[in-house]
């Protein structure tokens, strides 16, 4: 076997090398895309995260632009971006939905009471049938929905102050929800 020869494997090991790492490179784990991005919020009939159970539909979603945030009580980011949703909730005019993700209800409602409640109402998704529907990888994630309930943003992680500046402020800008936040 002569040298040239010895160097086509380590040329070949070295193409797979790159291929590998271009195709496989991940970015943002935040950004991941989402099939839903300019399609409606899926229908769903859902009970309220309240002591009375009463049942509501996609129709509580339209109206005006909503953020529709995907929470539960044994996700610790949930809570480091709670503080976030509660300035978000008493600075703006946005509307906030939770959707208490496979979690207990009665320690979700223990919860708000302790920490506050940012949200106009929160979903029970207790089996993850409506996670499902969503792509949801986990809690929390977010939606931004305009006032047809079209899903124009989704967010994968908490929303903290820059997540707020630079990816919420200029959409929620261009559907007239906000002047200068």
């Amino acid at each position: 076997m002569n040298r040239a020869g010895l160097f086509v494997p380590l040329g070949v090991f070295a193409l797979i090398l790159v291929v590998g790492f271009a195709g496989f490179q991940l970015t943002d784990p935040h950004q991941l895309p989402s099939a839903l991005i300019g399609k409606p919020f899926p229908e769903f009939s859902s009970t309220l995260l309240t002591p009375e159970g009463v049942s509501v539909d996609r129709s509580r979603l339209v109206g005006s632009p909503v953020l529709v945030n995907v929470w539960a009580t044994w996700c610790p980011t949930c809570k480091a971006e709670h503080d976030e949703l509660m300035r978000i909730r008493a600075t703006t005019s946005l509307r906030i939905v939770g959707v208490n993700y496979k979690d207990d209800p009665q320690q979700a409602l223990r919860w708000l009471q302790e920490f506050g409640d940012p949200y106009e109402f929160n979903l029970l998704d207790l089996d993850g049938t409506l996670g499902v529907e969503l792509g949801v990888y986990g809690a929390p994630e977010s939606f931004l929905l305009d006032a047809e309930g079209i899903i124009v943003y989704k967010r994968v992680g908490e929303i903290n102050q820059r997540i707020w500046q630079q990816e919420l402020v200029p959409r929620l800008r261009e559907l007239e929800v906000l002047g200068d936040a």
